[in-house]
C-alpha cells in the first residue's frame, strides 16, 4: 500500500474573517518568519485581541518548536520585555494538524518597518543609544534567569515610542541549545549590531561621534566581547557614557 507523501506548507495565508479552532478570527497579519506565521487575532467570546503564531508542521515536528517556545516564555513570563503566554492550540490544513501559540497582543510596529518611516531610514544617535539601553535592560533580565534570546535583530522587536524613550517587546526567540555562555555573548553582540544597523549601517558609522563609536568598536566582534561580556555590562556602560 502506498504512502501518501505530505506536502510542506509553505504559506498559510489565512485572510481577515477567517475563524480558526472555532475560536479565533483572524484580524490580520503579523509577520512570517523560517517556523511559521503571526496573526492578529480575536478571541470570538471575550472580543479580546491575541497575537497568534501558527507554526509549519515540517518546522515543528512532534510539536517540540511550539513547546520549546511556550515553555521558555512561561520560565520567563517575569521579564517584562517579552510577551505573555496564554495557550496553545490546533487547526488542520491539508489533511495536516498545524499547532499555534496563543500569546499577548502588543500594540506597536516591528522595529524595522519603524526604521523606514524615519527621516533618511534610521534614528539619529541619541534615539539610538535610548534605543540600545531599553533593549540591554530588557535582555539583562533574560540573562539573570540563566536564559538567552537567541534571535536579535529588527525584524524580531517591537517598539512603540514613548516620549523620549522607547517601549519594546520581543518576538520569536530562539534555540540553539542550552543557554550557554557563547549563548550569551551572541545576544550581547546583536544588541550593538542593532545599534549599529539603526544608525544607518557602514555607510554613515565614520560620521558618528566618538561615544557611539566606543559601544560598536567598529562591530569587530572580538572588540565589543572584550568589553561587554554580558547586556548587564553593556547597560551600565550606557549609564555612564562621557560626552
Amino acid at each position: 500500500m502506498a504512502v501518501r507523501k505530505v506536502k510542506p506548507i509553505r504559506s498559510f495565508n489565512f485572510k481577515p474573517g477567517r475563524v480558526l479552532a472555532g475560536k479565533y478570527e483572524v484580524v490580520s497579519s503579523l509577520g512570517s518568519g523560517w517556523e511559521g506565521e503571526v496573526y492578529l487575532v480575536v478571541e470570538k467570546d471575550t472580543g479580546i485581541e491575541r497575537a497568534a503564531k501558527f507554526f509549519y508542521p515540517q518546522r515543528n515536528p512532534n510539536n517540540r518548536s511550539l513547546l520549546f517556545y511556550a515553555k521558555k516564555l512561561h520560565k520567563l513570563r517575569n521579564c517584562p520585555i517579552l510577551i505573555q503566554y496564554h495557550t496553545q492550540d490546533s487547526v488542520t490544513l491539508q489533511r495536516q494538524p498545524v499547532k499555534f501559540i496563543v500569546s499577548d497582543y502588543v500594540e506597536g510596529e516591528l522595529l524595522s518597518n519603524f526604521i523606514e518611516e524615519q527621516p533618511g531610514q534610521r534614528l539619529d544617535y541619541f534615539q539610538g543609544l535610548h534605543l540600545l539601553y531599553t533593549l540591554a535592560q530588557g535582555i539583562e533580565s533574560i540573562h539573570h534567569m540563566g536564559e538567552y534570546h537567541g534571535d536579535l535583530h529588527t525584524d524580531n522587536i517591537i517598539v512603540q515610542r514613548a516620549g523620549l524613550a522607547f517601549e519594546v517587546k520581543l518576538v520569536d526567540m530562539y534555540h540553539w541549545g542550552p543557554p550557554t555562555a557563547q549563548n550569551i555573548r551572541q545576544d550581547v553582540f546583536d544588541l550593538v549590531r542593532i545599534l549599529y544597523d539603526v544608525l544607518g549601517g557602514q555607510r554613515h558609522y565614520a560620521r558618528q561621534p566618538q561615544p557611539v563609536k566606543s559601544v560598536i568598536n567598529g562591530l569587530k566582534r572580538t572588540l565589543i566581547l572584550k568589553k561587554f561580556k554580558t547586556a548587564g555590562q553593556l547597560r551600565e556602560y550606557l549609564e555612564n557614557l562621557s560626552w
